[in-house]
C-alpha cells in the first residue's frame, strides 16, 4: 500500500534542513507507514535547531501553540491550499526522568544536540522507536524495531525507562490487539512487575477505548491483559472468568467464551457510531457476570456518557434484558407486538440484537432467536426506539382537558393502547381519549 504524506510536512522538513537541522518523523506515523496503514498523526522531532529558532520556522507555516515551553513541544496548525486543516506535533529531542508518582511525575529536559539513539530510548516499544527522514527516505532504527515489526512482536526499548510509565502496560494490551502481535517474554515479565494503581480513570479509558474500537480481534488484547497481570490488578471481575463456566457452557470456560463473543461483537458493531459501539463492546465483555461486573468495570474506567449518549445506562439495560430475545422466541406465538414495543422503551433493540447475536455465535449457534427478534422489531419499526406517542398534551387541551396529573394519566393510558396496536392514528387516539371515564379525564 502506498502511504501518502501531507505536503506541508515535507515543507517543514525542508525549512528545518535549510536552517542546518534535521526533522525526523517519529512514533505512530512511522510504525503505521511500515505496516501499510494511512495515518495523519504527524510527530516531528527536530535535531540541531534551538527551540526559539524552531518556533520561528514553524510560525511561517501557521499557528504555533506551545505545549511545553521549557522543553520545546509545539503544536503547529496550518492550512493547505484546499483549506484542509493540518495539525502536527513538533518538538526537539528530550530526555525524561521519573521524579514523582503518576503520569505527571517526570522531569523533562530538551536537548537539540541529543543523538537519535538517546532520544529514542525514552519510547515504550521498539516499533515506536523508529525514526524516518522523509527528505532522505531513510529509516533510523537504533533498537531493532523493524525486525520486531516483521516478527509481529512487542518489545520494550529499555527496561529502566519502560517501568517509569505504568500506562505502557495498557498500551501493550491495545497494541497487541490492534496489530495482532505477541509480547516478547522479557517484556511480559517486566510488565507484571509494574504497579498500575497510579493510573487515573481517564488514562485507563484512553487505552481501553482503543482496544474496543480499533482492533479487529480484541480478544487478543484480553489474552495479553491476562498475561501481563492487568486483569488481576484493574479488572478482577473479568479475571474471575478464567477457569469458571456456566452450566450451559460446560466444555468452555467463561473467559474463552467471552473472548469469542468479543471478537464477534467487533465485527457486528463495525457500522455503529462511537458511543453505541462502545456500549455493545462493553456489554459483551461483561455479559457473563452481568450488571455487577459492568458497574465495576465502568467505575474503573470512569465511564458515564460519550458525546451525550448515556453509555452506562444502556450497557446496564442491555445486560438486564439480554435473556429477553430468547424468551420471546421461545413463546413466539404468544409474544405480542406490545411486548416488543414495550421492550424498546427499556433498551435499544438494535444494540440488544448485536449483543445476543455475538454471544450466540460465540456458542457456535446460528443465533436463530436473535435473528427472529430483530426482524420482529424491524417490522414494527422499533429497533432504534419505541414509537413516538400519537397523542400529545396539546391535543387534549384542544379537547378541553385541563393540564395536570389527570392529563398525564390519560396520555399514559392512550400510549399503552398505542403500544398494544389498539390505537394506530391520531384520530383513533382522540376517540379513545373521549371514551375514557370522565374522572380520569379530569
Amino acid at each position: 500500500m502506498l502511504v501518502t504524506m501531507h505536503e506541508a510536512v515535507l515543507q517543514v522538513c525542508e525549512a528545518v534542513r535549510a536552517a542546518g537541522g534535521r526533522a525526523m518523523l517519529v512514533g505512530g506515523w512511522v510504525r503505521d507507514r511500515l505496516l501499510g496503514h494511512e495515518s495523519k498523526d504527524y510527530d516531528l522531532e527536530v535535531y540541531a535547531v534551538e527551540p526559539e529558532a524552531l518556533r520561528a520556522i514553524l510560525k511561517k507555516f501557521g499557528r504555533v501553540n506551545t505545549v511545553g515551553e521549557h522543553f520545546a513541544v509545539y503544536k503547529l496548525v496550518c492550512h493547505a491550499p484546499n483549506d484542509e486543516r493540518l495539525e502536527m506535533d513538533v518538538s526537539i529531542p528530550r530526555r525524561e526522568s521519573k521524579s514523582g508518582r503518576g503520569h505527571r511525575g517526570f522531569t523533562i529536559e530538551g536537548d537539540p544536540q541529543m543523538s537519535f539513539a538517546e532520544a529514542a530510548r525514552r519510547r515504550d516499544f521498539t516499533i515506536n522507536a523508529i525514526l524516518y527522514d522523509p527528505l532522505a527516505d531513510e529509516f533510523i532504527d537504533p533498537y531493532g524495531g523493524l525486525a520486531d515489526l516483521r516478527q509481529k512482536q512487542l518489545r520494550a526499548v529499555a527496561a529502566e525507562t519502560f517501568v517509569e510509565d505504568s500506562l505502557r502496560v495498557l498500551r501493550a494490551v491495545q497494541f497487541a490487539a490492534r496489530f495482532e502481535m505477541t509480547v516478547e517474554r522479557d517484556t511480559v515479565a517486566l510488565c507484571r512487575t509494574i504497579d498500575l494503581t497510579d493510573l487515573p480513570h481517564e488514562r485507563i479509558w484512553g487505552e481501553v477505548e482503543k482496544l474496543l474500537l480499533m482492533a479487529a480481534h480484541p480478544a487478543i488484547g484480553l489474552d495479553v491483559a491476562l498475561a501481563l497481570g492487568v486483569l488481576d490488578k484493574l479488572f478482577p471481575e473479568l479475571r474471575a472468568l478464567v477457569g469458571s463456566h456456566l452450566e450451559e457452557q460446560p466444555f468452555e470456560d467463561d473467559f474463552t467464551h467471552t473472548k469469542r463473543a468479543f471478537d464477534h461483537a467487533a465485527q457486528l458493531t463495525a457500522d455503529l457510531d462511537r458511543p453505541r459501539r462502545v456500549t455493545v463492546m462493553l456489554a459483551t465483555l461483561c455479559h457473563v457476570r452481568g450488571e455487577p461486573a459492568a458497574r465495576a468495570v465502568m467505575q474503573r474506567l470512569g465511564l458515564y456518557t460519550l458525546t451525550g449518549y448515556d453509555v452506562r445506562a444502556q450497557v446496564l439495560a442491555l445486560l438486564g434484558e439480554q435473556a429477553r430475545p430468547a424468551a420471546f422466541y421461545a413463546r413466539r406465538e404468544q409474544t405480542s407486538d406490545g411486548d416488543v414495543r414495550r421492550l424498546a422503551r427499556r433498551v435499544e433493540i438494535d444494540l440488544l440484537y448485536r449483543l445476543v447475536k455475538a454471544c450466540a455465535l460465540a456458542a457456535d449457534s446460528a443465533g436463530q432467536a436473535a435473528d427472529w427478534f430483530i426482524e420482529r422489531a424491524r417490522r414494527l419499526g422499533v429497533e432504534h426506539g419505541p414509537p413516538a406517542p400519537l397523542l400529545q398534551g396539546r391535543h387534549l387541551i384542544e379537547m378541553g382537558v385541563a393540564p395536570g396529573p389527570a392529563m398525564g394519566q390519560q396520555l399514559r393510558q392512550i400510549y399503552e393502547l398505542q403500544l398494544d396496536g389498539q390505537v394506530t392514528t391520531l384520530d383513533e387516539a382522540r376517540a379513545a381519549a373521549r371514551r375514557l371515564p370522565a374522572a380520569d379525564a379530569g
